[in-house]
Parts: C-alpha cells; sequence; structure tokens
C-alpha cells in the first residue's frame, strides 16, 4: 500500500545486486541463500552452504503440497532440506528488533514485506506465477520497479540477517522483518506464520505495475482495482492505509511529497521527505484523524489518501478508525497477516508458528450437579447461586468440601424446626 513512496531510512551508498549473487546456485541470481525440502526449489548444503541443483518448475508445480523437514546424510555433510527453520526464525526477528533500534528502519521494513507480496493475482492458481510473497523482490529486475524505488535501501539493511539465518527463506524475511517492524513501532501484534517457499529465479518475477499508484485519475477505483485483485475488501484497504502512519514520501523517488518539513528535517535516520504524521515513527490511528482534521500542511494527504474520507463505503471505515484505535488495531493486524500470506506456497502447507505466547487453559466447567446429592437437573441459575455459596466457602471443583455441605444445612433446619417446635408446646 505504500505505493512509489519511499520510507524512513534512506541509505546513501549505491547497491548492487550482483554484488549478493550465489555464483554456485544454477539458474538463480539469489541474493540471499534459501533453504527448501526436495519438492521446494532448492536445498542447501549446511556445512558447505554450497548449493543443489534447483528442480524444474514443472516438477515444483507437480509437487505435493505435503513437504516435511527432511534429512539425508552425504558424508560429513547433512543436507537440510525444508522452507525455514523455525529456530533461526526466532533469532532472525530478535536481531531484526536490534536493527530498528539503531535504524529506524520500521516503515521501509513495512514496505519490503508489502511489495513483495502486493503482487499476487487471485485469478491466477499456479504457483509462482500467481506472484505474492515468494522473495521474487530480491532480484535486480523487479527491484527496478518504478513502485520499488528505495527498496534495494532495505536489502542492504537486512542481508546481514539473512547472512546469519540462511535457514530462513527470503519470503519469510521479508514478512518477519514487516511484521516485527509494525509491533516494534506500538502497534498490533500481528498473528502471523511462515514457512514461505522462494522463487528460484529472476524469470519468476511478476511484470510490473502489479502495485498500487499514489496519484490516479480515479484513485478509489483504482484501489479496489489492485487490491480486490488480491482478494481484499474495503475494510481491509482502509486497515492497510492507516499503515501510513508510518514513514515519509521523498519527491525523488517517488514524485510525492515536500523535500522535507519540520517533522523531518532532523530525522531520525535520513532527514528529508514528508510525513503522513507527526510522530512517523509511531503506529496508531493518527493517519486518520490528521486526514479528516486536514489542519496541517506539513503533513502529506495523497489522492489516494483523500478517498478513503471521500468515498462512501471506504469513508465509513475510516471515521471509525480515526475515533476507535483498538478497532483499528484489530482490523489492521488481520489484513496484515492475511496480505502477507497471499500466493504464498507454505511448507509445511499449514504453516510455522514462532509464537511463545502460551494460551491460557481452559478452565473446567462448574456442574452444579457434581455436588448436589439430588439426581434432578438444576437450572442455569440455580447453579450460579450454589456455585458462588459453594466457592464462598471454600469449595472448587478441584477440591470438594471434606463433609457434606447440604446435608449439614439440611440437618441444621431440622434441628431449628424441631426446637421451635418444643419451645411452642
Amino acid at each position: 500500500m505504500a505505493e512509489r513512496i519511499a520510507s524512513s531510512n534512506s541509505l546513501n551508498s549505491s547497491f548492487s545486486p550482483s554484488a549478493y549473487r550465489a555464483p554456485a546456485v544454477t539458474r538463480s541470481t539469489s541474493l540471499l541463500l534459501p533453504r527448501s525440502s526436495s519438492l521446494s526449489p532448492k536445498c542447501h548444503l549446511s556445512a558447505s552452504r554450497s548449493f543443489v541443483s534447483p528442480l524444474s518448475d514443472r516438477a515444483l508445480n507437480r509437487a505435493s503440497l505435503k513437504m516435511s523437514q527432511q534429512r539425508r546424510a552425504t558424508g560429513s555433510t547433512t543436507v537440510m532440506c525444508a522452507a525455514s527453520d523455525p529456530v533461526q526464525l526466532k533469532g532472525a526477528k530478535e536481531d531484526i528488533k536490534e536493527l530498528l533500534k539503531t535504524t529506524f528502519s520500521h516503515p521501509i521494513m513495512v514496505r519490503l514485506g508489502w511489495h513483495d507480496a502486493g503482487t499476487y493475482d487471485k485469478n491466477i492458481e499456479e504457483w509462482p506465477q500467481r506472484g505474492g510473497a515468494n522473495g521474487s523482490l530480491r532480484f535486480e529486475v523487479e527491484l527496478k520497479h518504478a513502485a520499488n524505488a528505495g527498496l534495494v535501501n532495505a536489502l542492504k539493511l537486512i542481508q546481514p540477517i539473512k547472512d546469519k539465518y540462511p535457514g530462513v527463506t527470503h519470503a519469510d524475511l521479508f514478512q518477519l522483518a514487516s511484521a516485527a517492524a509494525i509491533e516494534e513501532a506500538g502497534g498490533p501484534k500481528i498473528p502471523m506464520k511462515y514457512g514461505r517457499v522462494d522463487v528460484s529465479g529472476p524469470e519468476q518475477c511478476p511484470p510490473e505495475g502489479k502495485l498500487p499508484d499514489a496519484g490516479p485519475p480515479s484513485p478509489a477505483q483504482h484501489l479496489r482495482d489492485v487490491f480486490y485483485r488480491m482478494g481484499l475488501n474495503d475494510k481491509e484497504i482502509v486497515a492497510l492505509s492507516g499503515a501510513h502512519t508510518l514513514g515519509r514520501s521523498r519527491p525523488e523517488r517517488s514524485g510525492w511529497g515536500k523535500p522535507e518539513t519540520k517533522y523531518t528535517k532532523d530525522g531520525p535516520g535520513a532527514p528529508g521527505g514528508q510525513s503522513w504524521t507527526v510522530q512517523w515513527l509511531k503506529f496508531d490511528n493518527s493517519y486518520f484523524r490528521d486526514i479528516k482534521e486536514k489542519i496541517d500542511e506539513d503533513l502529506l494527504v495523497l489522492p489516494t489518501d483523500a478517498a478513503l474520507f471521500e468515498d462512501p463505503s471506504f469513508k465509513v471505515y475510516a471515521e471509525k478508525y480515526a475515533e476507535d484505535q483498538e478497532a483499528f488495531f484489530k482490523d489492521y493486524a488481520e489484513a496484515h497477516a492475511k496480505l502477507s500470506n497471499l500466493g504464498a506456497l507454505f511448507d509445511p502447507p499449514e504453516g510455522i508458528s514462532i509464537d511463545d505466547e502460551a494460551k491460557a487453559p481452559t478452565p473446567e466447567p462448574f456442574v452444579a450437579a457434581q455436588y448436589s446429592s439430588g439426581e434432578k437437573e438444576l437450572s442455569n441459575s440455580m447453579k450460579q447461586r450454589l456455585k458462588a455459596e459453594y466457592e464462598a466457602i471454600g469449595g472448587s471443583p478441584d477440591t470438594p468440601l471434606k463433609s457434606n455441605y447440604f446435608l449439614n444445612i439440611m440437618l441444621v433446619i431440622a434441628g431449628l424446626a424441631i426446637l421451635t417446635s418444643l419451645l411452642g408446646n
């Protein structure tokens, strides 16, 4: 969605993709080292980091999606075959978080993941012809697309992490960096999965023109044309647009924005550009609030941004997000995760989770009948009353009371009745 828009950190040094090619790889000018199963494009030898020749595209398309990690001994070297290693994914995420702290590159990392996934076409079934999150953005032919201006800097930043973790595919690394950047900027936690298989060569890159433009003649219709092609809807279009709360537009790259403003002249990162928000490294709902209020000329509003409050369908969600950050975070997290999976071929098919947050165990439901000697089923309201009384005196489903509480009550009532009768007589 950050169409042709440059993001936060600009590196002044030039980038030569050939410097990152691995000449030992057959049919590939890959910037980084892939790792996949015998049903994936390539395998690599973990000891020497040399490569086995890739399968043909035809063989890959015939391959079953039920791929699993396989190991076979080859002398002193072990061939590791899978998409991405979960342990290395976790390590890469921690390194990305440290990179973000020192380079302020959150916006361009978000853009890297989006532009790799955003070429997806739901009308094409075959992989990788359908585009999407497949790591193709690492190749020079795709980097030269006008919409990807400046993303070479993101690849330079992330290259050392890929070198350190060769067991992570490019496709996974791009999406990992994008989600981590949102979270580290204060945004919602993205429900990500990993295991994306990489394309094997530049001939598998999508054609140019798949990504959104910033200033088309009919902005709202243009957004729908592009995002509907990906299988996204109006709510997801507006939610994803909210990521413009991060980053800046640089006119030398995109043709949009001012050379600098009072919010960007001192950085952080390389100074300059025009931001959509005042705090352009903080993920919140200020993007929607600022567009709605239109009170600061130093803040950027592209034609596609303005369309969110002009189009009747888009406006419903834009107004909602301007007022309710929690609703925006929820919808954004879901839309980001969906975008990151578009077009991807997963190994294993269900993906890999690296989320260590344990889910709280579901408590055992309270069944009042277990603590009553009667055979008749009690009403729900009576169950709740009995549960409250029972727990008030220290009982629980796991630690029943040592004595029969209800029998004791009946004995006390009977005793009082007899005493009252005797006194009456």
